[in-house]
């Protein structure tokens, strides 16, 4: 009987286990990978990350410079673009804002945005435009080579997932997710 017993506590200790495990990528954080150059140079293809899910469950919005992960915008969905796709982008653009880029630079509200993530200028303009609320801006740092915001609009904010926080893989670069300076 006592061998029985101590089964069962295994097996209710492994249930456990399971289902908190469960919770937490589902609520709590959820490890993705990055599919695409659009991050370059501070996140590469390949790259592990943890995505923070519990701030966007409690209605907390991102900021602006924070990485998010977002699901396929139903723009790109219906041009046959994987609806189950999960794309990640830095915000650039919350509510309010007055986002254009004129001649290679981000300019929010009238400024300059110093971005020390990108490498290079971008060779695209953006009409001047104002962010709406409930929605955000996003651009990949590797601006030349991103599918975002300035080809396919503004993002509702209820599509994102969460903000990426850490990357866990390739070892070498294990750490919070931060603006890597660009030389």
């Amino acid at each position: 009987m006592e061998q029985r017993d101590t089964w069962r506590q295994q097996l209710q200790g492994l249930l456990l286990v399971v289902v908190v495990a469960i919770a937490l990528r589902w609520g709590v954080v959820e490890p993705r990978w990055i599919p695409s150059e659009s991050m370059q140079p501070g996140l590469q293809p390949q790259d592990r990350i943890l995505v923070w899910k519990l701030g966007h469950r409690l209605g907390l919005s991102p900021g602006r410079n924070a990485v998010v992960v977002f699901r396929t915008p139903e723009v790109l969905a219906a041009a046959g673009y994987d609806p189950n796709a999960a794309l990640i982008k830095r915000v650039v653009g919350v509510p309010g804002d007055a986002i254009a880029v004129e001649n290679g630079t981000l300019q929010r509200n009238g400024l300059p945005v110093r971005e020390p993530w990108i490498a290079e200028a971008m060779d695209y303009q953006l009409e001047p435009l104002t962010v709406e609320e409930g929605k955000l801006l996003v651009l990949g740092d590797n601006r030349n080579a991103s599918l975002d915001s300035h080809l396919w609009g503004l993002l509702k904010e209820a599509d994102v997932v969460g903000t990426a926080r850490w990357r866990y893989w390739p070892l070498a670069d294990f750490g919070p997710i931060s603006a890597p300076a660009v030389g």
